[in-house]
């Protein structure tokens, strides 16, 4: 008895990622899509620049103008490098609005479920959105930082006392401010993943960068000097300080720069977790 060839059905191998969806190198390739294509990341990087360089720039060049009819007091207490880097205040606003709106634009148009549709594991979206994020803020914050320092002390130069990045802390602060915009970048990011609306993650980040320090000057100085260290705008000035003489905050002892800055990661990861988490577990 003779038998023909027996046909074996053999199943095909699974995809590694079913079809429509994607993995997460698609998915940082659509974030960055995403990054560059969108107005608000345009604005918000010119209003970076104008904050960061732009009143560095007026700054320095102010006080080079009025250096010889200043005080003693002001020459004794002048910080170069600090003065140059004196729109990292307002620029750490404008980069926590555009972290805000890299999460809260998609829920505000609904886009979210696409993205969630293409790449059902949530945590996975959240950290290729922050990863990207993180990368482009971190080249523009450095950049930005480093070219508010060079043109403030170009501006100094010959009128008033100026900084080089040889000189001690000072490499370290003008590269500590660029960190410090994305750290607080990422926090606003996180922020927003919490609270999904565009409004009220504005008002949070806002909140705990510029409100909680002056609802501690309503507190007993014991509580400020004992709470101050741990506000992120502190940190931020700090970072910036190559004279910790300059900021002491009125006696309080602060972090020193490095710890400062761990202590804003601790918090701009804390956020991602508990967005992340958040995310996970509610509706789109």
């Amino acid at each position: 008895m003779t038998g023909g060839p027996v046909a074996l059905d053999v199943a095909p191998a699974p995809a590694a990622v079913p079809p429509g969806r994607y993995g997460p190198l698609g998915q940082l390739r659509s974030e960055w899509t995403k990054l560059r294509t969108v107005r608000s990341t345009v604005w918000s990087l010119v209003a970076t620049v104008l904050a960061v360089v732009g009143i560095g720039a007026l700054a320095t060049a102010v006080t080079a103008a009025r250096w010889r009819s200043g005080g003693f007091v002001d020459r004794v207490g002048f910080d170069p490098t600090a003065r140059s880097l004196a729109g990292l205040f307002l620029g750490q606003i404008v980069i926590g609005v555009l972290g805000v709106l890299v999460m809260s634009a998609e829920y505000g148009t609904g886009t979210i479920r696409a993205t969630l549709s293409a790449i059902p594991n949530r945590p996975l979206v959240l950290a290729c959105k922050a990863a990207m994020f993180a990368m482009v803020t971190l080249v523009a914050s450095e950049v930005l930082t480093f070219s508010a320092f060079f043109l403030g002390q170009a501006l100094l130069r010959g009128s008033t006392p100026y900084a080089t990045l040889g000189q001690p802390g000072v490499a370290r602060a003008v590269a500590g401010a660029g960190l410090v915009l994305t750290v607080l970048g990422l926090l606003a990011l996180g922020i927003a993943t919490i609270v999904r609306h565009t409004a009220g993650a504005l008002a949070t980040y806002v909140g705990l960068l510029l409100v909680l320090p002056l609802i501690l000057q309503a507190f007993p100085v014991s509580v400020q000097h004992s709470v101050i260290r741990y506000m992120p705008l502190v940190i931020g000035e700090n970072m910036t300080a190559t004279r910790p003489d300059l900021r002491d905050f009125g006696g309080a002892a602060l972090f020193s720069p490095w710890v400062g800055l761990a202590v804003l990661c601790g918090y701009a990861l804390a956020a991602l977790v508990v967005g992340g988490v958040l995310m996970s577990r509610r509706d789109a």
